[in-house]
């Protein structure tokens, strides 16, 4: 029956993207599903969270499953983008430009056009190992591998602990790219506890010891989609847990460029964490670099995994990557992206004042709980009809986990008064009443 929902909802994907079945449709409840397709409701069950999981439907228990506007997210210049979180600023590329004058020259091009390891060139290692170490905490540049982004990164971390079957422990509201490459690689995601500053260390180890994870996925600081982050204590109360249990963290730092006055978990517990990083945020999606901070006896598994999954970095983006690092421009750039950031947070929490808003006033993302009424598909659909593009709680939402009416707005894409206007939009939106919606599929 496991390849069987599958069957069924790859049926359903494709009236949805046919357009057989229109945005803001309520699917039919499960258990009038399950009598019509002649399955069991739990396989019912399956179909409607694979869907979630695919990112066609959303919806919440007592509500109903909705379609989302699946033609809107694929990309159209005239949209208002809430939904990416690539920043890229006013006159950046020209300060790129500058640093990388030297790399493409014919004799930097000439040595950038080899094959290179996973470990990079020594002078990568040093750049890169400088670039990420904080007072504190010193990174050895002999535990530094690269590969060609952040997602590759995490990729090879989750390959190289955790094998096909196993359990990977993750925050109950994770980062989508997580959920696909489990999905991918035949890895069970275990939905751990959060509170007011994350994963909760107590909540792990009550998962673990239920049923063994071999590992554990955590965003500590401005965490996708909540934004909150670990205070110190809960950092090291985590490494200690860790450390007891045995089990190794991938700490997912792509978002502690905006607000780094917490020192990694990482550094509360080296043998325990490989650490993530990237520079599609810090710098651009087009310049990206994929940076993994292991611990030595993992080391090996972990480069292992990179090489299998051909994730390693091409010479020439290696020495682009190295140059910006090298030479300041990406330091000024992330310092300019702080106070960007500040200012459309800002923007955002005038324009949303009195709804239910969470976000951390550094950060580029917010996480919004809709007023009573609206369930997350008829929103995302609702906001879509006006050009508005969101990202919906269902994209994050861990399988066994309730979806709560909510979505994820990033505000780094448009410029700063049109956020403003298209924030407006979807605030007036939420004001009214849900629009009505067809009928069951």
């Amino acid at each position: 029956m496991r390849d069987d929902f599958r069957l069924v909802a790859d049926a359903v994907a494709a009236d949805i993207r046919s357009g057989r079945m229109r945005p803001g449709q309520r699917l039919l409840p499960q258990r009038e599903f399950a009598r019509r397709h002649g399955m069991a409701v739990s396989t019912a069950a399956r179909v409607y969270q694979e869907l979630a999981r695919r990112g066609l439907v959303a919806g919440a228990v007592g509500r109903g499953t909705f379609v989302v506007d699946f033609s809107v997210r694929s990309g159209d210049a005239d949209l208002v983008d809430l939904e990416a979180n690539f920043p890229v600023l006013p006159g950046q590329s020209s300060m790129v430009a500058r640093a990388l004058g030297r790399v493409l020259a014919p004799a930097g091009l000439e040595a950038a056009m080899h094959p290179v390891p996973v470990t990079g060139s020594r002078e990568a290692r040093r750049v890169g190992a400088s670039f990420l170490s904080r007072p504190g905490w010193v990174v050895d540049p002999e535990r530094l591998l690269f590969t060609g982004s952040g997602r590759q990164a995490i990729a090879a971390a989750m390959v190289a602990l955790v094998a096909p079957g196993q359990r990977l422990g993750v925050e109950e509201l994770t980062y989508p790219v997580v959920k696909a490459i489990a999905a991918r690689h035949g890895v069970t995601l275990v939905p751990i506890g959060m509170d007011g500053e994350g994963l909760s260390a107590s909540a792990l180890e009550q998962a673990h010891r239920r049923a063994p994870l071999a590992a554990v996925y955590l965003q500590p600081t401005l965490h996708n989609p909540l934004g909150v982050t670990m205070s110190a204590a809960r950092r090291v109360e985590l490494g200690g847990r860790l450390a007891r249990l045995g089990l190794v963290a991938i700490e997912d730092r792509i978002n502690s460029f905006l607000y780094d006055e917490e020192l990694p978990l990482a550094a509360h517990a080296p043998e325990q964490t490989i650490l993530v990083d990237s520079l599609s945020k810090r710098v651009g999606a087009g310049l990206n670099l994929g940076l993994l901070v292991c611990p030595a006896g993992l080391a090996g598994r972990v480069a292992a995994a990179v090489r299998s999954g051909t994730w390693g970095v091409p010479g020439v983006a290696l020495a682009c990557a190295t140059a910006v690092l090298a030479d300041g421009t990406a330091q000024r750039i992330v310092r300019l992206k702080q106070q960007d950031a500040r200012l459309r947070q800002a923007v955002v929490a005038e324009v949303l004042a009195g709804f239910d808003v969470r976000a951390d006033p550094r950060s580029y993302h917010v996480w919004w709980r809709l007023p009573g009424g609206w369930s997350t598909g008829a929103f995302v659909s609702a906001a879509a009809r006006q050009r508005v593009v969101v990202s919906p709680a269902a994209d994050y939402a861990v399988v066994g986990v309730p979806v709560p009416d909510a979505v994820r707005l990033s505000t780094s894409s448009p410029d700063v008064e049109t956020l403003r206007g298209s924030v407006a939009l979807l605030a007036a939106i939420a004001r009214g009443a849900p629009e009505e919606v067809g009928a069951g599929y």
